[in-house]
């Protein structure tokens, strides 16, 4: 018997005209993204366009294109111009037109302010499918490439000794130039070319030197203010108790910038940062909180910090914005990288209850351990000293637990399943957009699997 195979004629028309809604099966992600951003509230991206000049491609449908790109791993507006001519799905959210790169470029960089609304909106739709409820949060940090090398930082020390050489290059070249009737030059060598270009790097080389001295003040400032106040705080316990404090006397700080205090040519808000596997990158610090019974990330923010310790203040500031619709956080989740007296003060004054160890929390602890409760505490205590013992307890020790298996998760989603692992854009606003993007584009991922059957 002779085998039967489909049909496969490349060439034959459409006896009638094909619809896009026949591209994609009935629960793609792409009808669900479609169906999301349908939901939205886009009037202030509608309002910027002023209605001049040739037709613009709907909000709805740009927006759809971004949400779907970044959820599925495709970030360069290259590829996602590529990808609506390659990928039905694509074709399917562009209702088969095909924006060109700058044009997807542009609307990415000119909204991501407005973008940046759409967040919280997409947290109301998962409140309306009835998937989120806030309670209890985790947050944690994790670093991402910057759009830069850091083999383009330039430290301090490093800065004014190019700056030295370059000066004594551009004296040379002068000397040269004056003399040129009398000396032959190299061959190749051209003297307005080589003093331009010259000229050109001692003027990048200001601008990094200038950008390091602004953040050496900053620095200082506070250093000053801190050491002001823990000499006050000193002489004051002196002065009570009539005796010399124990310890060494706070240090005051120097002003200036140090040797290795560097800056990044390619995206000077980036900062050299600690990496997972060893050794160090040019990156940003990616916050968020995800809510634990969701997966959904209910916070999201970026800082220059490689230290977690300053992330708690913005965190619960970020999270007291969200609309009392949603409920109110209750716990909150975070690893000893965010441990401070001042961090679970802030948590307890914002009516938190804060499950932050001050040490890291040992593996494969005793058995009995685990079923074991701690002595209870004896008269009134401080808030580390309530919230260590709470940690302590059987019950504290299944909350805590809690937070590895659910911001790990996102954080683990989106780099190794959407693929995102460095920033395309450079500049903090503009991270900060990018960054919402992304945890946007986790969110709709997360409520199309929770929402399928």
């Amino acid at each position: 018997m002779e085998p039967r195979f489909k049909d496969c004629d490349r060439n034959t028309l459409f006896l009638m005209p094909p619809s896009v809604n026949d591209w994609v099966p009935e629960n793609h992600l792409s009808r669900f993204v479609v169906d999301i951003v349908n939901r939205l509230d886009l009037s202030p991206i509608r309002n910027a366009y002023a209605g001049r000049g040739s037709d613009a491609y709907p909000p709805s449908m740009m927006v759809a294109l971004l949400f779907y790109a970044y959820a599925t791993g495709v970030f360069s507006s290259r590829k996602i111009e590529r990808a609506t001519y390659d990928s039905v799905a694509f074709r399917y959210i562009a209702a088969n037109t095909h924006p060109d790169h700058d044009t997807i470029a542009s609307f990415r960089k000119r909204f991501l302010k407005e973008l940046k609304a759409l967040f919280v909106q997409i947290l109301l739709i998962a409140h309306e499918m009835e998937v989120l409820k806030l309670g209890s949060v985790s947050l944690d940090g994790t670093k991402i490439k910057a759009n830069a090398s850091k083999h383009h930082a330039l430290s301090w020390d490093y800065a004014r000794k190019l700056e030295k050489q370059l000066k004594d290059e551009i004296s040379e070249l002068l000397r040269k130039a004056k003399q040129a009737d009398k000396e032959d030059l190299p061959d190749g060598m051209n003297i307005p070319e080589e003093l331009a270009r010259r000229e050109s790097r001692l003027q990048a080389i200001a601008t990094a030197k200038a950008q390091i001295e602004q953040r050496a003040a900053e620095r200082f400032a506070k250093e000053q203010q801190a050491y002001e106040e823990k000499f006050a705080a000193r002489k004051a316990k002196e002065k009570e108790t009539g005796k010399k404090p124990k310890g060494r006397s706070p240090v005051p700080p120097k002003p200036g910038p140090k040797s290795k205090d560097q800056v990044n040519l390619t995206d000077s808000d980036s900062r050299i940062m600690p990496s997972q596997g060893g050794g160090f990158e040019q990156a940003y610090n990616g916050q968020a909180a995800v809510d634990i019974d969701s997966m959904l990330i209910v916070e999201n923010h970026i800082t220059q910090q490689s230290n977690d310790k300053l992330e708690i203040t913005p965190a619960l500031e970020n999270l007291s914005r969200l609309p009392n619709k949603i409920g109110t956080v209750e716990k909150l989740l975070a690893d000893t990288g965010y441990f401070s007296t001042d961090n679970v003060k802030k948590c307890e004054t914002d009516d938190i209850v804060p499950y932050i160890p001050g040490s890291r929390q040992r593996h494969n602890t005793p058995l009995m351990d685990r079923f074991t409760e701690p002595e209870p505490l004896t008269g009134p205590a401080d808030p580390v000293t309530e919230m260590n013992h709470r940690l302590k307890t059987i019950a504290g020790k299944a909350i805590y637990a809690k937070r590895k298996s659910t911001i790990e998760p996102a954080f683990g989603i989106i780099k190794a399943v959407m693929g995102f692992r460095q920033f395309f854009l450079r500049g903090l606003d503009q991270i900060s957009g990018e960054w919402n993007l992304v945890c946007m584009a986790y969110n709709i991922k997360r409520l199309y699997a929770l929402s399928s059957p």
